[in-house]
């Protein structure tokens, strides 16, 4: 399979926060932003894997800063790394004060997605190909991250009693 250049799937997307997105002090809801994270990082993943994806976990969701109606939110997402199956992308969330021109960073995640083929199972997906320094630093990070929830999930497997109920 031919690998993928980062910049192939890489997604820019921005939206205006209205009123139906905020709560009545005019803070954008964090679930809003959610929905748009995942929105932009599923895209890059569709691209990258040019098949159906699926949102398996989102990682290290961070809000810095409120969001606030009449902000435009740009939401810049890239993949990071792959797997055989997986892709781990990351999505760097600013606001823009459309007045005064301030631009806050205001969110970051990591998500990762798996590509499923015709029949809903998980399908391989392009290797990446890395082209700047920033890349491989993201790319290292990403599989830093990666063992970080294998040992979580061995953790948590472990731990919890089989039929206890608990997620």
């Amino acid at each position: 399979m031919e690998g993928k250049r980062v910049k192939e799937s890489t997604v820019l997307m921005a939206q205006l926060m209205t009123p139906e997105d905020a709560n009545p002090a005019g803070n954008v809801h964090g679930g809003v932003i959610m929905k748009l994270i995942d929105n932009a990082g599923g895209a890059v993943a569709a691209r990258h894997a040019r098949s159906n994806v699926v949102t398996a976990s989102i990682d290290r969701l961070s809000f810095h800063h409120p969001v606030h109606i009449g902000d435009l939110v740009t939401f810049k997402a890239s993949v990071n790394a792959v797997g055989r199956t997986s892709m781990e992308v990351g999505v760097r969330v600013e606001a823009e004060n459309l007045i005064t021109g301030k631009v806050r960073h205001t969110a970051s995640a990591y998500l990762t997605y798996v590509a499923l083929g015709g029949d809903a199972r998980p399908r391989d997906v392009p290797p990446l190909i890395l082209e700047s320094e920033d890349e491989e630093r993201r790319f290292n990070e990403a599989k830093a991250r990666t063992q970080m929830r294998r040992l979580e999930r061995e953790r948590e497997e472990g731990k919890r009693p089989a039929g206890d109920g608990m997620c």
